[in-house]
């Protein structure tokens, strides 16, 4: 039977040209929210549901709108106003039946307290970010949301937009938000975000319809990770009006400014595009048979459980897209210990002039461990350029200067990923020649497994992997939400690590055996 905020949001859904098919069971659950079920068996290509543009929730669609552009903002920023706004206007608010059915936040670690961020995310991928997120969305409050309180309506309480409702409203637009069409931007799509997520197991496709062509076009990924199809020229209405704008009493009648020329202009695009999107709209398309009964599930892309943690709040268990992140800094700590610090900069400084980077985020760089515990190349040949002997180290050196400045007389390649051959003993190795694999010499292997030590030691001494596994067993769910989550990602994070020292030592004894990796290794 259906709760009364599901009863109120489907008479919000009759009234503002939301169709939701009768083969979907919306499922109202008090520990895991709204869930949709298929009613009876569902087909490839069956349409179950078709949203209309102005039933979203964007800030072309938004109360705000003024506000928001008068302010210049734009993205998830003025998304987030436009949210705030409307929340604020309780049952005024022309998306209260929608707006009801949301939770007031989504439990992402960006709400969380900074007590459990420390506790409960230490040593994970997640940890160091979203701190750095916090303080960022802070300033971003601090800087363009709290001015806007001064100039709010008098029916709008100014605490609705306060830093703890600004957090709130980036947590649902965060986990919520889809991409609509070119001019709405994103945002928030009724219906289509109460589909849950499952890894690689699309079974409904979010698509903008266009009412110029019989098929949608290809676009890029949603802002919730969903690949969506997005109409290119279709808009929603302005609310501008269709008359020309009114003469300044200074001009002379029959001319116009250059700026009140571009506004007619601007203005003759806006109502075109609001003919165009009158006939368009948003569609929920099955992509492959689901039974009768079955959760119908959405997916927001194929992400790790960091990523998952990070932007919608859970996990999944043995998720084959987990990774494990290896920070630059663990490694040049390494080197530095081992050597010197003007040591250390000198290889390193060789080894980006070879072409190479690891991954970046906004104040890092960083090397990927693959679920399986592979490391990334890049990380290998690093290694390898801070253990090469003296002699081999200037004579890759005196060949990169040398090409260099052939490269710019215009008699050689300057292309940074062209091999350099280096002869040690009497083996000969081109790097650059593969981007696939490395040799795993003996103290190679011994390096890694030392900074594995290091990015291990990050989760604490206090516990190890069989600790975590066990607490993971005993948590109690809803009641140990975070702590479960939490667990799953440490736990997936300590898994691949140990499979990396697997890995690592399995690579030791090929190379101790007289064994070697190939496809680095051109000629011996």
């Amino acid at each position: 039977m259906a709760t009364r905020r599901l009863r109120g949001f489907k008479r919000w859904m009759k009234a503002n040209g939301v169709d939701c098919s009768d083969a979907l069971n919306l499922v109202d659950d008090e520990n895991d929210g709204v869930s949709v079920r298929a009613t009876c068996d569902l087909k490839e290509g069956d349409v179950v549901a078709n949203i209309s543009k102005p039933a979203c929730l964007t800030i072309k669609t938004s109360g705000a709108r003024e506000i928001i552009e008068s302010a210049g903002l734009d993205g998830s920023l003025g998304l987030s106003v436009a949210l705030m706004y409307e929340r604020s206007l309780g049952e005024e608010s022309p998306w209260s039946g929608y707006l009801q059915i949301l939770p007031s936040q989504e439990d992402l670690p960006l709400v969380w307290s900074l007590q459990d961020l420390d506790s409960l995310l230490s040593g994970t991928e997640l940890h160091k970010v979203v701190k750095e997120d916090h303080v960022l969305i802070c300033e971003d409050w601090e800087e363009n949301i709290s001015p806007l309180t001064s100039s709010l309506p008098q029916n709008v309480d100014p605490d609705s937009f306060g830093i703890k409702e600004y957090l709130a409203a980036k947590s649902l637009i965060a986990s919520r938000s889809f991409q609509i069409d070119d001019y709405h931007g994103s945002g928030m799509v009724p219906l289509a975000d109460l589909f849950n997520h499952k890894t690689g197991a699309e079974d409904v496709h979010f698509t903008a319809e266009s009412s110029h062509s019989e098929s949608d076009t290809e676009a890029d990924e949603s802002d919730n990770g969903d690949a969506v199809n997005e109409a290119t020229d279709e808009d929603e209405p302005s609310n501008k009006s269709s008359s020309s704008p009114e003469q300044s009493l200074e001009e002379v009648p029959g001319e116009n400014t250059d700026d009140e020329a571009n506004e007619e202009e601007e203005e003759k695009e806006e109502n075109s595009s609001m003919l165009q999107d009158d006939a368009s709209g948003l569609k929920m398309i099955m992509v492959k048979d689901v039974a009768a009964g079955a959760e119908v599930f959405n997916t927001y892309g194929l992400m790790g459980n960091a990523a998952l943690l990070h932007r919608y709040g859970f996990t999944e268990p043995d998720n084959p897209y987990d990774i494990v992140n290896i920070d630059l800094e663990l490694v040049t700590e390494w080197s530095t210990s081992s050597f010197t610090s003007r040591y250390t900069r000198a290889r390193l400084a060789l080894w980006r002039k070879l072409g190479y980077t690891g991954c970046e985020s906004q104040n890092s760089e960083y090397f990927e461990v693959s679920s399986t515990g592979e490391p990334q190349t890049e990380l290998l040949i690093l290694l390898y350029i801070l253990l090469l002997p003296d002699d081999a180290y200037n004579k890759l050196d005196l060949a990169i200067s040398a090409k260099a400045s052939l490269s710019k007389e215009g008699k050689g390649s300057s292309s940074p990923s062209s091999p350099y051959e280096l002869t040690i003993g009497k083996h000969k190795f081109k790097l650059g020649e593969s981007e696939n694999d490395v040799l795993l010499t003996d103290g190679l292997c011994e390096a890694l497994l030392t900074i594995v030590d290091k990015r291990e030691s990050l989760y604490g001494a206090s516990t190890s992997l069989e600790d975590d596994i066990a607490g993971l067993k005993a948590c109690c769910l809803p009641k140990d939400r975070r702590l479960y989550h939490s667990l799953v990602l440490r736990v997936s994070e300590r898994k691949i690590l140990k499979q990396l020292r697997s890995y690592v030592r399995t690579k030791a004894n090929e190379v101790s055996g007289g064994k070697r990796r190939k496809k680095m290794v051109s000629k011996s």
